[in-house]
């Protein structure tokens, strides 16, 4: 059961939530990476790959090699600090990137869903200086919040099996980090209520 719950932690990181919303909007709702014309939207899927999960890694990494963190897993909350640190620089200058340097502006979706995924961020750095917060509950919660208003938009129902998968996969996630007793059952929750409120409620208050 752990070897399953490894993999279940790697293969949905908090690190991959971005690639994994914009490839199911890419899949689903293309017309939500406006403005992005659908002729370049994979070119922008893998630019978000690289700048949200590939270019952290590489950090993370570097971070271990010097031996700033004991290990990737991070079980202590003290050495998050860092790494979560440099992953908020990253998305934030991302997101000034597509802001200023591509031209993409606050009325644009694709800027708003990078916008509330810069608060996930935010929050799981800011609580991680105080509590031992599960960022996977923060990320794979705060992409349902982000995704069920979306149905709303959606022809044809498109996002409806989407939307059950992951709350399926929610329950996977949080499940499996108890199991790997990285987590408190009270350090899943606070992780999960925190990003289901943030994506839901920067849905809101943005779209």
């Amino acid at each position: 059961m752990n070897i399953l719950a490894r993999v279940i932690s790697v293969v949905l990181h908090p690190l991959l939530m971005a690639t994994y919303l914009f490839g199911l909007l890419y899949l689903f709702l293309p017309s939500a990476l406006y403005p992005i014309s659908q002729g370049n939207q994979l070119q922008l899927l893998l630019m978000i790959a690289m700048m949200t999960f590939v270019l952290p890694a590489i950090g993370i990494s570097m971070l271990r090699t010097v031996g700033a963190i004991s290990s990737f897993t991070m079980l202590e909350r003290r050495e998050r600090i860092r790494p979560f640190f440099l992953i908020m620089i990253v998305y934030l200058f991302f997101t000034y990137f597509i802001s200023y340097k591509a031209g993409a502006r606050l009325d644009d979706t694709l800027l708003k869903f990078l916008l509330i995924i810069d608060f996930l961020v935010i929050a799981a750095t800011a609580i991680t200086f105080y509590y031992k917060v599960s960022i996977h509950s923060i990320g794979i919660m705060g992409l349902v919040g982000i995704v069920l208003p979306l149905n709303r938009a959606a022809e044809h129902n498109s996002l409806i099996l989407p939307s059950i998968v992951l709350i399926l996969l929610a329950g996977v996630v949080m499940s499996a980090r108890l199991q790997l007793n990285s987590h408190t059952s009270r350090e899943v929750w606070v992780g999960a209520v925190t990003g289901f409120l943030i994506g839901f409620v920067g849905m809101i208050v943005l779209f």
